[in-house]
């Protein structure tokens, strides 16, 4: 028997809102998250731009102690599942929290401490790394962490994917419950790495936009992109079996219906010849949905502004979706968070659940000169009021993994 799967809760943490609702009220408005870097001295920096949680102190989340002891990317997993959890309605009153699991995907995990541990090193000695060096840094630390401070007993484990990281999370969530091994999963994405490193090495492998301009340098599916922004922030969501939803009277955000994944088995870096290997994954997700190309409505494409990945992207959608491509509505929120790595794809399923919700398809923004080789119908600058069924979410990773949901518009 398969269980049917909804979202119960969602919560973020974001470059234009520390919070779900000022974050989609920000995507409504157009806003973008991108400013000068200023975590630390870019002065020798390539890239000079970031997309940085705004107004953030950690001691309003924690007490002083405990947050010394939590890298910037595992606070912001904590914060957005504390929202999401809340949301919810899941307690242990009125769930059983042994059947609840805990998975969060992240790319690049604890760089912050990694960098500083690795100062301390060189410059000071081995005796001087932190005890904490370890459970700081490590990638699963943010789940292991979540599951601690909420009390969530089930299943928990990590997914590193890079960029496809917080997709795969919930894909693979998606199964848990729909196989029936977990009632429950806090599920998403969190990421911290505007760190001099992290820019540097991104930038190096020219990955990044050197702009200087903020509404000119994230901005997909444009001819003149010239690579992605840097963002940070964490989006996670609570997946519930449908059935144990009900008996608690639980608010429904939207129902997961399908999900694909495939490796392009090609390049490190370079997405396969003609998005091979991202169209199979969405072919997949909606062959696993049990509908037809045509029914998709809206794709948040993963879009990130690069000029490979724009054009490869629109390569595999028209693959996937034959006729029905230049009918689809396709947008990158990525103009307005910049790219949030491995949560990235978190973020964008809980714009998805929204667009679903609110009947709201979100723009494309930053969007100028058009581009022969991304001729989808890329919803530019403004959203669309426009009532939606099903939505897909791609996400495509370093290493050649790809991975594609589907949210339906919650109906009995």
């Amino acid at each position: 028997m398969e269980h049917r799967v909804v979202i119960t809760g969602i919560g973020a943490i974001t470059p234009i809102g520390n919070n779900v609702d000022e974050f989609w009220k920000s995507i409504k408005e157009g806003k973008c998250g991108i400013t000068p870097i200023s975590l630390f001295d870019s002065t020798n920096q390539k890239a000079k731009l970031a997309a940085e949680i705004k107004n953030y102190q950690a001691e309003e989340h924690f007490e002083a102690k405990i947050a010394k002891r939590l890298d910037r990317f595992c606070q912001f997993a904590m914060i957005a599942a504390r929202e999401a959890l809340e949301k919810s309605g899941i307690t242990s009153e009125n769930t059983d929290m042994t059947r609840v699991g805990t998975v969060i995907g992240s790319g690049m995990g604890g760089l912050e401490t990694l960098e500083e541990q690795n100062r301390n090193l060189v410059e000071k000695g081995p005796d001087r790394i932190s005890p904490m060096y370890i459970p700081m840094s490590i990638t699963n630390i943010a789940a292991g962490n979540v599951a601690i401070d909420l009390g969530l007993k089930g299943e928990s484990f990590c997914m590193v994917t890079a960029c496809a990281s917080s997709t795969h999370a919930i894909g693979e969530s998606f199964r848990l419950i729909r196989h029936g091994y977990q009632d429950a999963v806090v599920v998403g994405g969190t990421e911290a790495s505007i760190t001099p490193s992290g820019i540097a090495g991104f930038a190096n492998i020219k990955a990044l936009s050197q702009a200087e301009d903020p509404k000119r340098a994230s901005i997909p599916f444009d001819k003149e992109r010239n690579g992605f922004i840097m963002g940070e922030g964490a989006g996670i969501l609570v997946l519930e079996e449908l059935e144990h939803a009900k008996k608690r009277n639980a608010k429904i955000y939207a129902e997961i219906v399908g999900y694909g994944a495939s490796s392009d088995a090609y390049h490190i870096t370079s997405p396969a010849p003609g998005g091979e290997g991202g169209a199979r994954a969405m072919v997949n997700a909606i062959q696993d949905a049990k509908i037809k190309p045509e029914q998709i409505d809206y794709i948040n494409a993963h879009g990130t502004s690069t000029p490979l990945n724009d054009k490869t992207e629109t390569m595999a959608i028209k693959t996937a979706l034959g006729a029905h491509s230049s009918k689809v509505m396709v947008s990158s929120t990525k103009g307005n968070t910049a790219h949030l790595l491995g949560a990235a794809g978190a973020v964008e399923a809980i714009v998805c659940a929204k667009a679903l919700q609110e009947g709201y398809v979100p723009a494309t923004i930053g969007y100028e000169v058009k581009d022969e080789e991304c001729d989808l119908d890329i919803v530019p600058n403004e959203g669309r009021n426009v009532e939606i069924k099903y939505a897909m979410s791609n996400s495509l990773g370093f290493g050649g993994h790809n991975s594609s949901i589907i949210l339906k518009k919650w109906e009995e």
